[in-house]
């Protein structure tokens, strides 16, 4: 006897997608429950997909004006260099808080 249950079968993908399938429709999962969960063997173990119904997903939601000036403004601050005050094509390190000039090593 298959191991596929009847219920979850589904090989042209018109149920059950993945998160990144709903997002690439321009849907989220919406607070349902996993429907289903596909594991394989991978690197570091066993790695798991977790499925969602189509028919219960939601629209993604869309960001709000106030939203998109919040990140307007916190974007350019993240390549700003707070020791130099140099906009920098690349984001500030977290891990150093100085762009790579001011920390001696040569850009690539």
């Amino acid at each position: 006897m298959s191991r596929v249950r009847a219920v979850f079968f589904d090989p042209d993908g018109t149920r059950y997608a993945t998160r990144r399938q709903l997002r690439a429709q321009g849907l989220c999962p919406g607070r349902q429950p996993i429907a289903a969960q596909i594991l394989w063997r991978g690197v570091g173990g066993t790695r798991a997909a977790y499925l969602y119904r189509l028919d219960r997903a939601r629209p993604k939601r869309a960001a709000t004006p106030a939203v998109l000036a919040a990140l307007d403004k916190a974007m350019p601050a993240r390549r700003t260099c707070p020791t130099c005050r140099q906009m920098r094509l690349y984001y500030i390190p977290r891990s150093t808080g100085e762009c790579l000039i001011c920390q001696g090593e040569p850009t690539r």
